[in-house]
């Protein structure tokens, strides 16, 4: 009697019992398809939040404030962006000219005495593009909370040069009216522009 060869050689229903296996072992196990959500501290070493104001039509001010702290968790691949904050010391503001940092601290502007942080805390974000988007949230400026819309570009991410750290830089624009703030100073005589453009340059680390 002729004997009858199997459909299969032994190793390929081997390996087929193999995968099997794996895919069963995935599937019960929820092996993931994305890279999970990563919380990042941004570096106030590597931070610079600069604004721009027009002065009476000449030229406008470059300032910027030098002391701030924030984090966020972010999602590379589903570009989810969440549980962003932010807070800036009001007093920290410098524009290279002592008087006029003084009256920025004062009530004209920023009231540092009284609101000594500046906050934003992220809502909501969309992407706009493949490496840029739009991230919405609440600014706390003079105790006053607005609305505030942020263009956001996601320049790089990846291993950092110097020592172990992964780092993600980010470009961030937007122009704030500064009177829906309470900062109604020198608007209606036009001596010190009501937008105020703000730039935002950082980086944060992956914790």
């Amino acid at each position: 009697m002729l004997r009858r060869t199997p459909p299969f050689p032994s190793r390929c229903r081997s390996a087929r019992a193999t995968l099997a296996t794996g895919l069963l072992l995935a599937a019960l196990h929820g092996a993931p398809v994305a890279a999970a959500p990563m919380e990042y501290r941004i570096d106030p070493e590597h931070l610079a939040i600069g604004f721009l104001v027009d002065h009476i039509g000449y030229a406008s001010v470059l300032g910027q404030f030098l002391e701030a702290q924030g984090s966020f968790v972010f999602d590379e691949d589903t570009r989810t962006l969440s549980d962003l904050e932010v807070t800036i010391e009001a007093d920290s503001v410098f524009t290279n000219h002592a008087d006029r940092d003084d009256h920025l601290r004062a009530d004209d502007f920023l009231a540092a005495g009284d609101h000594p942080t500046i906050t934003f805390v992220g809502r909501s974000s969309e992407a706009t593009g493949p490496r840029t988007g739009r991230v919405t949230g609440d600014l706390t400026l003079r105790g006053v909370t607005n609305p505030v819309t942020l263009e956001v570009t996601w320049n790089k991410s990846g291993p950092y040069p110097f020592g172990d750290n992964y780092v993600l830089g980010v470009s961030a624009r937007t122009v704030l009216t500064r009177s829906a703030f309470g900062m109604t100073y020198a608007v209606e005589n036009g001596w010190v522009g009501d937008d105020v453009e703000i730039l935002i340059e950082l980086e944060a680390i992956r914790q």
